[in-house]
C-alpha cells in the first residue's frame, strides 16, 4: 500500500515539514517527478514528491504520478501550512471537498473520499508529540473544505497560521515525526482499522467536539459538515450522499447537538436513518 506524502515548493510550511522527514528516516531517490526527486522510505510504504505548484489547485496527482512513475498510491497525505484571519497556531489535519463553491480548489459540491484512520491515527499523533514538547498550538481537526481533485482518499496535515508558525523547524518536526510513527507502528494502524468510522455533523470550523471524541473514545471520523454549511442552506441530500459515499467503511453519525437547533439535529438525524446511518453519542464508545 503506497502512501504518497505530497509537498509543494511554494509552500514554506511544506517544505519544512519535508526537511523533517528526510532528516528523521531512510530514503531512497527512485524517481522524478516534475523534475524534482522521489524518495520512497525504506521502513515502510511511504513516497515523498514534491509539486512545483499549490497543492489546492493541483487536480489529479494521484493519477499524473502513476502515469509519470509507474506507481498506483493508495493513500494521500498533503502536507501544508495553515492560513486564518486569527493567525492562531494551529495544528491540523482535515478531509478535502467543497459543500458549496470551489473558492480554493477542487470542485463546486464535490468531496474527496476522506481516510478517517489514517486522518484520526495522525491527530492522536499531533497531540501526543504536542504535549511531550508543551507546544502552545491547537491540535485539532478541521471539517471539510478546499481542493484538489484526487481519486484516493486523502487528507491535509497543517501547521498554522503565520509565516513564523510555518518555518519553524520544531513544529515542522512534530508533524514529520506523528506522519513516520503512525506508519512504522502496525499494531496502532491494526487498531485504528478496528474502530468505528464516523461522519460528524455540526459545530465550527475547528471542529472543537469531534477533535476530543476522536482524542477520547475508541472511534474515527471521516467527513464532516460544519453549522455555518446548514446554516447557509448547502447541505441537502444531494451532498449528505457524497459525504457517505467518500467517508470509507461508514459506521455512523455523530451530531454536535449543542451546535444546531433542535428541529436541525432532528432533520438530519432523520435523513441519516432513512439511509440506513444510525446516530450515536461519545457514551456509545469505550474510551481509549
Amino acid at each position: 500500500m503506497t502512501v504518497l506524502i505530497i509537498s509543494s515548493k511554494v509552500d514554506p510550511a511544506s517544505i519544512n515539514i519535508k526537511k523533517s522527514l528526510l532528516e528523521q528516516s531512510t530514503w531512497e531517490e527512485i524517481d522524478l517527478f516534475y523534475n524534482n526527486r522521489v524518495y520512497k522510505n525504506k521502513k515502510n510504504n511511504l513516497t515523498l514528491i514534491t509539486i512545483n505548484d499549490r497543492k489546492i489547485t493541483h487536480n489529479n496527482i494521484d493519477k499524473e504520478f502513476y502515469k509519470q512513475v509507474k506507481i498506483k498510491p493508495k493513500h494521500a497525505i498533503f502536507i501544508s501550512r495553515h492560513t486564518s484571519k486569527t493567525e492562531k497556531p494551529t495544528l491540523t489535519v482535515h478531509p478535502i471537498g467543497n459543500y458549496n463553491d470551489a473558492l480554493f480548489g477542487g470542485k463546486e459540491k464535490e468531496l474527496v473520499k476522506s481516510s478517517p484512520k489514517i486522518m484520526t491515527g495522525l491527530l492522536r499523533k499531533l497531540k501526543k508529540y504536542h504535549d511531550k514538547k508543551k507546544l502552545y498550538h491547537d491540535v485539532c481537526f478541521e471539517v471539510t473544505h478546499h481542493g484538489p481533485v484526487i481519486s484516493i482518499p486523502s487528507l491535509f496535515i497543517e501547521i498554522g497560521s503565520t509565516k513564523h508558525e510555518w518555518t519553524k523547524l520544531e513544529t515542522g518536526d512534530v508533524i514529520a515525526k506523528s506522519i513516520l510513527e503512525l506508519f512504522e507502528e502496525k499494531n496502532t494502524l491494526i487498531k485504528l482499522n478496528e474502530y468505528p468510522v464516523l461522519i460528524g455533523l455540526g459545530g465550527g470550523h475547528y471542529a472543537p467536539r469531534f477533535t476530543d471524541v476522536a482524542l477520547e473514545r475508541k472511534v474515527t471520523f471521516g467527513h464532516m459538515i460544519p453549522s455555518y454549511h446548514i446554516n447557509a442552506g448547502n447541505i441537502d441530500e444531494k451532498i449528505i450522499d457524497k459525504s457517505i459515499e467518500n467517508t470509507p467503511e461508514l459506521y455512523g453519525l455523530y451530531i454536535h447537538r449543542k451546535a444546531l437547533k433542535k428541529s436541525q439535529v432532528n432533520y438530519f438525524k432523520q435523513i441519516f436513518e432513512d439511509k440506513g446511518i444510525k446516530t450515536y453519542s461519545s457514551k456509545d464508545f469505550e474510551k481509549i
